[in-house]
C-alpha cells in the first residue's frame, strides 16, 4: 500500500469520527445561543467546518454533491426570511418589530426564547450555506 493511500485511509478514519461530532457541537452551539455564548453565526460556522473537513478528506467534487449551488442559493435566505416573518408576525399582533411579548401563542418568557431560538437556527442555516459556498467558490471553478 503506498504510503499517500495510507494516510487518506487515517485522515477518513479520523474525518469519519470527528464530522458527527462537529455537526453536534454546532447544533449544540445554535440551539443555545441565546442562554449561553454562541449563537447563529457561530453554530453555523462550526457546521459548515464539518462539510470544509469533508472536502478535505475526500475530493471536493464529492462534497459538491451534496451541497450542490442550488440547494445552497435555497438556504443562503433562510435566516432573514425567518427573522422578518417573526418580525413581521409581532407587526401583526399590533406590537412592535421582534416584541415577542405581542405573541399570543406562549408566556412572554417562552414566546421569546422560542422565537430567538427560531431566529438563531435560521441565521446558523444562513451562515452555513455563506461560508459553504464561500469555501467552494475559492476551491476552484463556481460548483
Amino acid at each position: 500500500m503506498p504510503a499517500d493511500r495510507w494516510e487518506d485511509v487515517i485522515a477518513q478514519t479520523i474525518a469519519r469520527l470527528l464530522i458527527p461530532m462537529i455537526l453536534l457541537y454546532g447544533i449544540y452551539v445554535i440551539f443555545h445561543g441565546h442562554l449561553s455564548p454562541g449563537g447563529g453565526f457561530q453554530g453555523g460556522v462550526i457546521l459548515a467546518s464539518s462539510v470544509i473537513l469533508y472536502s478535505l478528506v475526500h475530493e471536493l467534487d464529492q462534497a459538491t454533491k451534496f451541497f450542490k449551488k442550488k440547494f445552497r442559493v435555497i438556504l443562503e435566505p433562510i435566516g432573514p426570511i425567518i427573522f422578518a416573518f417573526i418580525g413581521l408576525l409581532c407587526i401583526f399582533f399590533s406590537g412592535n418589530f421582534i416584541q415577542y411579548s405581542k405573541l399570543p401563542f406562549l408566556g412572554d418568557k417562552e414566546m421569546a426564547a422560542v422565537s430567538i431560538t427560531i431566529i438563531e437556527a435560521g441565521i446558523g442555516v444562513t451562515v452555513m450555506a455563506m461560508v459553504i459556498s464561500i469555501f467552494f467558490s475559492l476551491g476552484g471553478r463556481n460548483r
